[in-house]
C-alpha cells in the first residue's frame, strides 16, 4: 500500500498512473491508503493542473462506467543525455518517454567538454524549434555519464580512456544549466541504462536486475527490491577491476593485473588482434598496418567470417562469461541485461558469454536468471537519464 511519504502523495499518484498507463480511480484506491473523496479531489486537481487526462470510460461492473485516467504526454518535456567514450546521445522525450528527436555525437580527440556542451546546446535548441517548444516547456535534462562522478555536485571527475584528455573535473550540470537555463541531474551511465531498461520491462515482479555494459571498459549496475544499489563512492567501472587471473595482464598499464577489463574490452581486443597480426597471423586485416586496426574494422572482418577475428571475439566473450558468472554467484539477480558496443557487435559475443556464464553459475539450472540484451539497447542510457530527471520532478 502506498502511503503519505516522500515524494508527495500527488507525485506518487502521478508515478502510479504513469506506470499503469490507463487506470480508473478504483484501481488507484487499491494502491493508496486514501478515502474515495480524497482520491477524487487529488485527481480533479491533477486534471486542472494538466498533468493527467481523462482518456475515456472503462468497463462497468454493475453501475456507471468508470472514468479512465492517463498521464498527459505533452504536459512538459525532458532531455536525456548520454556521455560516453565512442558516441554520446541526446534525446528529447515527452512525459510518456516517447523519443521526439535523437542525435548521436561522435566523441573524438577534439571533443572537449566546452565543445561538447556547445554541440549539445545547439542540438537541444534545434529540437525545441522543430517541435515548436520553448525552454519553459522543458522540465530539465538528465545526464548519464562515464564515471567516476561527483553526483551530488554534478561533476565528471576523471574518466579513463576518453579520446580527449580534457575531461577532468568537468562541472557538466552547471555548464548545461548555464547554457540552456534548465535544471540538470547527473548519474553514471550504467545506472541510467538500467533505470531505462527496467522501465521498459514494465513488470513489477522483476525486482532484482543486473546490468553489464561491455565497451571500452566494463561497467555495471544493480537494482534490488526495485531500487538502484549505490555504494559509498561512484565507481561504476570498478567491476572491470575484478581479478580473474592473478598473474595476468594489465590494460595499457592501468588498473589491476589480471583484471576483467584486460581481457574483456574493446581496447584489449584491439591490442590482442594487433599483436597477432604483428606475429604474422593470416587475416582479412593483414593488409592494414596493425596500428590502424580499429574496432569498426574488426566488426566488418567478423561479419565476413575472418577466422582470426572470430577466434579473438570468442575468447573475449568467454572471459565475459566468467566475469558474469562471478557477479551472478555473488548478487543472485533474477534478470540479467548485457549491453554495450562489444556485446552488440555480433550474436557470437552474447551467445558465447551466456553459454560460459550458465556453465559457471552455482546451482544452475535450478537457479536460472533470465538473460536479455535489453529492449532499449543504444538508447538505454539517454532514456534512463530522462527518467532520472522525471523522478526528481516534484509534480
Amino acid at each position: 500500500m502506498i502511503t503519505r511519504s516522500n515524494p508527495s502523495i500527488k507525485k506518487q499518484l502521478y508515478n502510479r498512473i504513469s506506470y499503469l498507463g490507463t487506470v480508473s480511480k478504483a484501481d488507484l484506491l487499491k494502491d493508496f491508503s486514501l478515502t474515495s473523496s480524497s482520491m477524487t479531489r487529488l485527481l480533479e486537481e491533477m486534471l486542472a493542473q494538466g498533468t493527467i487526462l481523462a482518456s475515456g470510460l472503462g468497463n462497468s461492473t454493475g453501475g456507471r462506467k468508470p472514468t479512465l485516467f492517463q498521464t498527459n504526454p505533452s504536459y512538459r518535456y525532458v532531455f536525456g543525455l548520454e556521455i560516453s567514450r565512442i558516441y554520446s546521445t541526446l534525446g528529447l522525450y515527452d512525459m510518456h518517454l516517447n523519443a521526439l528527436s535523437v542525435v548521436r555525437l561522435k566523441m573524438d580527440k577534439g571533443m572537449t567538454p566546452e565543445r561538447f556542451v556547445d554541440h549539445v546546446t545547439k542540438e537541444a535548441k534545434a529540437f525545441l524549434l522543430t517541435h515548436k517548444l520553448s525552454v519553459q516547456d522543458v522540465l530539465g535534462m538528465g545526464i548519464g555519464a562515464v564515471g567516476p562522478l561527483d553526483q551530488k555536485n554534478g561533476v565528471i571527475l576523471k574518466p579513463e580512456f576518453f579520446p580527449s584528455d580534457s575531461w577532468r573535473n568537468v562541472p557538466i550540470c552547471a555548464m548545461i544549466e548555464d547554457r540552456l537555463q534548465i535544471p540538470a541531474k547527473l548519474d553514471n551511465g550504467a545506472n541510467t541504462a538500467l533505470i531505462g531498461e527496467h522501465w521498459a520491462l514494465k513488470d513489477e515482479s522483476i525486482q532484482h536486475v543486473l546490468y553489464i555494459h561491455a565497451g571500452i571498459n566494463i561497467r555495471s549496475a544493480m537494482i534490488s527490491e526495485g531500487q538502484v544499489l549505490r555504494g559509498a563512492v561512484d565507481t561504476e567501472g570498478a567491476v572491470g577491476q575484478m581479478i580473474i587471473q592473478t598473474n595476468g595482464l594489465r590494460l595499457r598499464n592501468q588498473g589491476n593485473y589480471g583484471a576483467l577489463e584486460a581481457y574483456v574490452s574493446i581496447l584489449a581486443l584491439e591490442d590482442r588482434i594487433r599483436t597477432q597480426l604483428k606475429m604474422g597471423r593470416s587475416s582479412l586485416l593483414s593488409g592494414l598496418p596493425p596500428e590502424d586496426v580499429s574496432f569498426a574494422a574488426l566488426i566488418d572482418a567478423l561479419s565476413e567470417g575472418d577466422p582470426l577475428v572470430e577466434e579473438q571475439f570468442t575468447e573475449t566473450a568467454a572471459y565475459l562469461g566468467i566475469g558474469l558468472a562471478n557477479l551472478i554467484n555473488a548478487l543472485h539477480p533474477e534478470y540479467v541485461i548485457l549491453g554495450g558496443a562489444l556485446v552488440n557487435a555480433h550474436p557470437l559475443v552474447y551467445n558465447t558469454a551466456l553459454e560460459i556464464a550458465k556453465k559457471n553459475t552455482y546451482h544452475y539450472p535450478e537457479y536460472s536468471p533470465v538473460f536479455s540484451q535489453g529492449m532499449l539497447k543504444d538508447e538505454a542510457v539517454a532514456t534512463g537519464a530522462a527518467i532520472l530527471l522525471l523522478h526528481e520532478w516534484e509534480g
